[in-house]
């Protein structure tokens, strides 16, 4: 299971309509977070680094499109408070 970071341009944001999801917001803090869908999020501002049972870390921040697979156990560090847009794909 592979948290996948991506740069996108403002076109490849337009045609996934990234602006018309739900906008999620969080403090900074540490949690637990289970992914029950695989999750989609746009970060729009805010600095967090996620870590893997395996004890990988992956780093993201504003202007990253990340991808976080089904099934993806993890914990949050939420460095710089978040904002980002998000949508769950059913599988």
């Amino acid at each position: 299971m592979k948290i996948k970071v991506e740069k996108p341009s403002p076109s490849v944001l337009a045609a996934r309509k990234v602006t018309s999801w739900p906008v999620w917001e969080k403090e900074v803090s540490r949690f637990d977070w289970h992914y029950d869908a695989i999750e989609e999020c746009y970060l729009l501002e805010g600095e967090v680094e996620v870590e893997t049972p395996d004890g990988g870390r992956v780093a993201f921040g504003a202007g990253d499109f990340v991808t976080f697979p089904k099934d993806l156990d993890c914990v949050w560090e939420v460095k710089k408070p978040v904002r980002k847009h998000y949508r769950f794909i059913p599988s």
